[in-house]
């Protein structure tokens, strides 16, 4: 829901290019911990060293090819809400996808046998969301697409990240250790990789200095969060 919400602020409201940069470094900060404590952890609790280490590096490549190809068709900086221009609009929607079904699918995963849901997971996809959103919708209404246009787009995104985690929660029940640990690992490095080649450069590049003090902060808290979990 995140990524309609920053498709509806996108065509009805203006948002500080600053303030925006301080959301993208707080939730950098909050997934990097979700990466490290909620993920990779439990990736390597449940399939040992092997799994973790395969599922992880697996993640960030895949995660790697297919940003290239995003880029080299406009969606390089998709989640700058400066940036979304004419053509780099239909790129920044691949891009969200690219995004989101592996963090969706790792917050289904999370309630796997019988645990429940990660808040500071949840909590970092929602703040990492926002500015794709928000970026995309604001290139397509500057080009002419209509509001319903663009609200339906990003409403078909969203439903396709909730059929992740859906297919993440459902379809791996019962799946062997070794499966759900790679998965979870596959989830983080993509993660990961997204994190430093797209949200910290751009939080940055908008908001200065004083975004590495807002990511910690990100950090912090995740941290309590799943430690008070």
């Amino acid at each position: 829901m995140s990524l309609l919400i920053g498709a509806l602020v996108g065509v009805y409201a203006g948002v500080p290019r600053r303030a925006i940069a301080f959301i993208m470094a707080f939730g950098a900060g909050v997934l990097v911990s979700s990466v490290a404590f909620e993920l990779m952890d439990e990736a390597y609790l449940t399939g040992g060293f092997d799994a973790a280490a395969i599922g992880f590096l697996s993640g960030s490549a895949v995660f790697f090819a297919a940003d290239r190809i995003v880029s080299r068709g406009g969606g390089q900086r998709r989640k700058n809400p400066g940036d979304a221009q004419g053509g780099s609009a239909t790129a920044i929607v691949i891009g969200a996808l690219l995004d989101g079904i592996p963090e969706s699918a790792a917050i289904g995963i999370s309630l796997l046998e019988g645990g429940g849901i990660s808040t500071a997971l949840v909590a970092a996809v929602f703040l990492s969301n926002v500015p794709e959103g928000l970026s995309s919708a604001s290139g397509m209404k500057r080009v002419g697409r209509s509001t319903a246009h663009i609200l339906g787009v990003w409403s078909a995104v969203t439903l396709a990240s909730a059929v992740a985690a859906l297919i993440g929660y459902l379809f791996l029940a019962g799946a062997p250790e070794d499966l759900v640990a790679g998965i979870q690992a596959f989830a983080a490095g993509a993660i990961l990789t997204m994190l430093a080649s797209t949200m910290m450069p751009e939080a940055y590049e908008e908001g200065g200095d004083v975004v590495g003090v807002v990511t910690s902060l990100g950090f912090l808290l995740a941290f309590v969060l799943s430690k008070l979990e």
